[in-house]
């Protein structure tokens, strides 16, 4: 084992953190969204209504569907009858007129329209079944596996169920696949047809770090509320499902995010593509390889012990080329206080052929005497 990052010769004394707060409501979690660490939760595998917040995985669609190309926020879509009269929370869209899909998008996410979600759900794959079964297969690619969508606007429907932590990546994804979008989740008003609305979530109103994400409330589900936050480099997600009113849904979202912010950090350990180390490989073209990790490694950590992590490698006994850039080569393990935090896989950063005939022959001689040694 190779040692990336030491802790301190002395041992450092742990901060102390209290438990997490008392929160009214059936499920809930704080979760950092950079390394996707839980801090805090209670039921968040349980399934629930999310109410409108079953718009999150509508306006992730509409978002994926626009960055394939296959739609265009310019395009204009015709608002069909039944868009037009879906009840609840409206845009109030007029049918047989045409709205452009950027419009629309706004009218989901800041207004929660459901004549909206209607509309582009129609537009994007010919009903809303359609597009329900669209939305479903997007949440088994996240990962989304308590997960069942019904219809594209959260009204209430049998077999439509989400948890906390499926809302939670879902959260994740949206502001880190599509950040070109994210900048509308903390929009507070948006006006069509002469009507405007304000956003339903009122943390934006009473802090500056919040900037997301969506409301969500009928009677079955409670009132339902998914933020995010970003505070000295650190952006968090809570979920507060079937709270008792509007008011505690922003309180309790409230006091998660400031018990994650208080207590802990994101830390980061390595970029992308970061050379970790040069390890020797046989039988190649050259005698030495860089190794790496394909994807940014940050880990959560209680505040005041970063310098307590350790990291080390775990590394294959022998390399031999041919390697392609990306073959998994061994393991980072990061520890902190003894206890893992994190792992993930060692790459190659880059290709390295064969060697020369000779070369692999002369090689292979070596690496036969050794094992005999070995």
């Amino acid at each position: 084992m190779l040692l990336l990052l030491a802790a301190t010769t002395a041992q450092a004394v742990s901060s102390l953190i209290p438990a997490p707060p008392q929160i009214a409501a059936r499920a809930y979690l704080v979760m950092d969204a950079d390394t996707g660490h839980i801090i805090a939760s209670d039921r968040e595998d349980e399934r629930f209504p999310p109410a409108s917040l079953t718009k999150m995985m509508t306006s992730y669609v509409v978002e994926y569907e626009i960055a394939k190309g296959n739609i265009a926020l310019g395009d204009m879509v015709l608002v069909s009858e039944k868009a037009w009269r879906t009840g609840g929370s409206r845009m109030f869209i007029q049918e047989g007129t045409q709205v452009s899909v950027d419009d629309l998008l706004h009218g989901v996410i800041i207004q929660s329209g459901n004549d909206a979600s209607v509309a582009l759900a129609e537009h994007i794959a010919g009903s809303e079944r359609a597009f329900a079964d669209l939305m479903n297969q997007h949440a088994r690619l996240l990962g989304m596996n308590n997960t069942h969508f019904v219809n594209a606007t959260g009204l209430p429907a049998e077999d439509h169920y989400s948890t906390a932590i499926d809302l939670a990546i879902l959260g994740k994804a949206l502001i880190n696949e599509f950040p070109q979008h994210y900048a509308l989740y903390s929009q507070k008003y948006f006006t069509y047809n002469n009507i405007r609305q304000p956003n339903r979530n009122k943390l934006l109103w009473r802090d500056d770090s919040v900037d997301g994400i969506k409301t969500g409330h009928t009677d079955e589900a409670g009132y339902c509320l998914v933020a995010s936050a970003e505070r000295d480099d650190m952006r968090l997600i809570s979920v507060v499902m079937g709270s008792s009113s509007e008011e505690v849904r922003a309180q309790e979202s409230q006091k998660l995010l400031s018990y994650g912010f208080r207590y802990y950090r994101t830390h980061a350990l390595y970029e992308a593509g970061q050379v970790l180390r040069d390890e020797k490989i046989w039988a190649g073209s050259r005698d030495q390889i860089r190794l790496g990790i394909a994807e940014k490694l940050a880990v959560t950590v209680p505040r005041g012990q970063s310098d307590q992590l350790e990291a080390s490698v775990e590394l294959d006994k022998v390399i031999k080329a041919p390697v392609a850039a990306g073959d998994v080569l061994g393991r980072v393990q990061v520890t902190l206080q003894g206890e893992p935090v994190a792992s993930v896989p060692l790459v190659a950063l880059e290709n390295v052929p064969e060697g020369g005939l000779f070369k692999r022959i002369w090689h292979a001689i070596l690496l036969f005497f050794m094992g005999l040694i070995g």
